[in-house]
């Protein structure tokens, strides 16, 4: 039914025509298409799984960013019961409806949680429910999968994938029945590379139209169709309750945001709380030093080899990091600036300075002061011991902590991201 094929950044064509499309039907008043995460608090497997940090990024966060990029809904949604889960909703670009206590318990449906969002948002025309647990989920597959209802009439399509499994009947204990192929004659049994395969539902979207889910009580139904998503893009969490495994997964095959990470040509790194671990040890002499991990300089340099100028902050409020700054150019081969209660005043004209913009600055950061710099630079990062509010704003959050690899690690996940452009682009 739809097709597998991929359009890479460059391939323009029927993307372009798909949001003309949907930009003639919304100026029309014809049509509004609103993405809806469901996201309750109450996870009986992972205590609030739908925020737990998956490769550096909230849970939710994988499939909000998809959908805000994907510049084909009028708007994006989250539905909770939980405080927490909202903050983080609202800080990734979604909106946030508050469920009901009728429709958060845990007998509640999906179904039900989507009629009351359609109910007390009428101008909706067309729902699009993302589960929170599919992070491989890119904006090109629901550019694809929208197109079949915008341009092709369907009034539902949700998303598969392609399994080459053989199926049998189940038995019960203590039964006599003896069990029975599904979809296989076991005399008769095909190759892997001569079989199709069976299409299952992978769960990562489902766009159905407003009559369907309040007249009708349906997700899937009318013109049905189905979106088919490669194998490498159906990661489910509810699933693949291995976290580790899953992180790996998203790693290679997650989506990042609009930015090419190749294009990143600065980075900022704060010196206290980020190449060090925010302690400072006093000698018996009185004297004050900090603790630089060899791992963080090797990832400078690392950067340093692909050509990605580094620029170590320290704050003019702290005298043992500025007596520092000579040691650390020295030893790092970096400029070292100081910078005020709010780096973004200075860090602009250093950005204007080389002709960048924002979206190819590196910025590391941990705490309040660095939000803004977090927000608009094109990759972001924070060690896993910043503050929430640190947190919030970047885009990635370590899994070390300050002064124990947490640049180490920021600058691998930024190369990461280059060598996946790289092929991408092959």
């Amino acid at each position: 039914m739809a097709t597998r094929k991929r359009f890479l950044p460059g391939d323009n064509g029927e993307q372009d025509g798909l949001l003309t499309a949907c930009k003639q039907t919304k100026a029309g008043g014809k049509r509004h298409v609103a993405a809806v995460i469901l996201a309750r608090g109450g996870s009986k497997g992972i205590p609030l799984k739908n925020i737990k940090m998956l490769a550096g990024v909230p849970l939710i966060g994988w499939v909000v960013r998809a959908a805000v990029d994907s510049d084909m809904f009028d708007s994006v949604w989250v539905s909770t019961d939980h405080d927490e889960i909202e903050k983080v909703a609202k800080s990734w670009g979604a909106k946030v409806h508050r469920r009901s206590p009728e429709v958060s318990r845990d007998s509640s449906t999906s179904l039900e949680t989507i009629q009351e969002f359609a109910r007390l948002n009428p101008e909706v025309d067309v729902i699009c429910n993302i589960q929170a647990t599919a992070p491989c989920l890119h904006p090109f597959h629901v550019k694809e999968a929208l197109e079949m209802i915008t341009l092709r009439g369907f009034d539902s399509v949700f998303s598969v994938v392609r399994r080459h499994q053989f199926r049998w009947q189940e038995v019960k204990k203590g039964s006599d029945e003896l069990t029975k192929p599904f979809n296989l004659d076991p005399a008769n049994r095909p190759r892997r590379q001569d079989w199709d395969g069976e299409l299952c539902e992978n769960g990562s979207f489902y766009f159905t139209k407003r009559d369907l889910i309040l007249n009708e009580g349906l997700l899937q139904g009318g013109k049905v169709g189905y979106y088919e998503m490669l194998p490498e893009y159906s990661v489910d969490i509810d699933v693949d309750i291995d976290w580790p495994v899953a992180e790996q997964r998203v790693l290679r095959y997650g989506y990042f945001g609009r930015v090419t990470p190749e294009v990143v040509r600065l980075m900022f790194c704060n010196v206290s709380g980020c190449l060090t671990e925010g302690r400072i040890f006093l000698s018996v002499s009185g004297e004050e030093m900090v603790s630089i991990n060899t791992r963080d300089t090797t990832g400078i340099r690392m950067l340093q080899k692909e050509e990605v100028e580094v620029i170590l902050l320290t704050s003019r409020e702290d005298p043992v990091a500025q007596s520092l700054a000579d040691k650390l150019a020295k030893r790092t081969g970096c400029q070292v600036i100081e910078v005020g209660e709010e780096p973004l005043n200075d860090l602009k004209k250093i950005v204007e300075a080389r002709k960048l913009d924002w979206k190819d600055v590196a910025y590391m950061g941990n705490d309040k002061p660095d939000v803004h710099c977090l927000n608009l630079a094109g990759l972001s990062a924070v060690p896993a011991d910043a503050p929430m509010v640190a947190v919030n704003a970047s885009k990635y959050t370590c899994h070390r902590v300050g002064g124990q690899g947490a640049v180490r690690e920021f600058a691998e996940h930024i190369l990461l991201q280059k060598e996946k452009a790289k092929s991408a682009m092959k």
